[in-house]
């Protein structure tokens, strides 16, 4: 147990690490409330002492919601050592987030634009106060629970932040090496000298990879083996980037770097979220200061993706869900030609259906009159002219990370088989509006009796239509595939909390290490099992269900 004159911690209650401090979990005397204790260690008195209160000097400026708060500043009874008592964040950080298994392939989409939200709010208010943090990365952002059940993001670790006016520059070095800009990575990490300074745009450098691993699980710079093992090309990745460019990895020993200007397939984020999104980070990640966007820019483009409403989209014939992001003064032009980006279905050819009647929107109508959508009522898009089906897109690959895939896949399949049956659904929903007005229109054309019948009978329950759409293979989930996996994964789970124990023990006993030998046996197994289930049954079943309902569709 230590203790200052108002606080007391177990050493025991380790909450983090670093090379000049270690975070606990502290209690009030009084009151017994938890708090984070941070207590430095004998080398953080090695700095000078005016770097040692720079902390101390940030934090006090500081109150915001998005930041952790400062309440104390005492002394360690014993030693009388520093310790900043700070606001407790129970739930880890961001980097605890990203390592959870269901979020191997990044964030769900509300779930990252609260981190978009939460960061730039923090990083606003620090370049009010003109604050560089210099080490911005996922297990610096720590997460909590409002009083609205919804995530909250917020800064911390303030030990490397220094103020900084907006045409001054700095030498010193700090930061993650992940998460470094390249001309600080040169000498942090390459220990080559130069004479360049640097400005607090470092800062947006790391903020978008931040976002970047947030929004697809990985990190977008990745040499062969990883950036740790493979320094000189983790530099030459960073500083040869190409314009526009989001991401370069390296597959192969020795092999050519692949880049791209867009989130990889397995990215849960929307298309039209993307859309938004991938701009800034190309105007962020530029190892050119004089290129990279500034603050002021940045904060300008982020605010403009949060000012908009989401208008969800189901296109029909496609299959496939869209997210329209647009302002709420926007007309209905605009968002008709945005729908058409996504589907290349042209505005002149877009039928709208909303909750089954026909939905007419006229070209000057603003967005914030349009009905209330979401992902379980979507409007209903429908094309005047034949479309392609496309569904939903997944990567079909073999790939030595199979537990990781497996997680993926399923997360896809739920999802999918969840959304299919709301198509079906609505299709049925169609289905019985269609015979309403078929019904409707027998009434006023008694010539066209007989024929209208005919058609109003493929559409009724027994009909050709509706028993070609409910025989058909894949398009109903009898065969609990989905169930399989879920039980599958669940084990596959298990194992991987399990090794990360392991991982925390210097060294395993005897008997845990046999079993930590066997779990490894199993795990490849229910890997394996998964990804077959996955690839030879539901992957199938889901393309034959796209072509059928294509069919179907005509």
């Amino acid at each position: 147990m230590q203790s200052t004159s108002n606080y007391l911690w177990m050493m025991s209650d380790l909450l983090g690490q670093g090379a000049t401090a270690n975070v606990y979990r502290g209690r009030h005397k009084k009151t017994g409330d938890l708090y984070a204790v941070k207590v430095f260690n004998n080398l953080s008195f090695l700095r000078p002492l005016d770097v040692q209160m720079r902390e101390f000097e940030v934090l006090k400026k500081l109150n915001h919601k998005n930041i952790v708060k400062l309440f104390a500043v005492e002394e360690e009874s014993n030693t009388r050592h520093k310790v900043l008592v700070m606001e407790y964040c129970p739930c880890g950080s961001l980097y605890t987030v990203l390592e959870e298994p269901t979020n191997a392939y990044g964030l769900p989409e509300d779930e990252f634009l609260i981190v978009l939200q939460d960061v730039v709010a923090g990083m606003n208010h620090l370049r009010e106060y003109g604050i560089v943090h210099r080490d911005i990365k996922p297990g610096n952002i720590m997460r909590v629970i409002g009083e609205d059940g919804r995530s909250v993001y917020k800064l911390t670790d303030f030990g490397a932040a220094r103020e900084l006016e907006d045409d001054e520059q700095f030498v010193s070095l700090y930061g993650t090496e992940e998460y470094l800009h390249p001309d600080m990575y040169e000498r942090a990490v390459l220990r080559k000298d130069h004479q360049k300074k640097y400005g607090a745009t470092v800062d947006l450098w790391s903020i978008g990879v931040t976002f970047y691993h947030a929004a697809t699980g990985c990190l977008p710079f990745k040499p062969f083996e990883g950036p740790r093992k493979n320094k000189e090309v983790m530099y030459k990745i960073i500083t040869e980037k190409p314009s526009g460019a989001i991401s370069g990895h390296q597959k192969f020993e020795n092999g050519k770097i692949e880049w791209s200007s867009e989130m990889p397939i397995s990215c849960s984020l929307s298309k039209g979220l993307q859309s938004l999104l991938t701009p800034v980070l190309a105007n962020i990640l530029e190892a050119d200061q004089e290129k990279c966007w500034g603050f002021d820019q940045f904060f300008a483009e982020t605010s403009d993706i949060l000012h908009r409403i989401v208008v969800y989209v189901f296109s029909l014939q496609q299959a496939t869900l869209h997210h329209i992001y647009i302002h709420t003064y926007n007309t209905a032009n605009l968002f008709q030609e945005l729908l058409f980006r996504r589907t290349n279905i042209t505005p002149s050819h877009q039928d709208f259906l909303y909750e089954g009647q026909r939905l007419v929107l006229d070209p000057n109508r603003q967005a914030q009159t349009f009905p209330k959508t979401s992902r379980e009522n979507p409007i209903m898009l429908l094309s005047r002219d034949p479309v392609n089906t496309v569904g939903l897109l997944f990567e079909d690959r073999e790939c030595d990370d199979a537990d990781s895939h497996v997680m993926f896949a399923n997360e896809l399949i739920r999802d999918e088989y969840s959304e299919t049956a709301h198509k079906k659904t609505e299709v049925i929903h169609m289905c019985n509006y269609c015979s309403q007005t078929l019904e409707r229109t027998e009434h006023s054309l008694g010539s066209m009796e007989q024929t209208l019948q005919d058609i109003s009978s493929m559409f009724l329950p027994g009909g050709s239509l509706t028993d070609t759409w409910t025989q058909q293979v894949g398009t109903h989930p009898e065969d609990r595939n989905v169930e399989k996996i879920k039980v599958l994964l669940d084990a596959i789970s298990a194992i991987y909390q399990q090794f990360k124990k392991d991982k925390a023990e210097r060294r395993l006993p005897y008997n845990e290490e046999q079993i930590h030998k066997f779990d490894k046996q199993k795990l490849v197994l229910h890997a394996t099992k998964a990804r077959a289930l996955f690839t030879d049954e539901c992957a199938m079943k889901y393309r034959l269900f796209i072509s059928k309902s294509e069919e179907w569709m005509k």
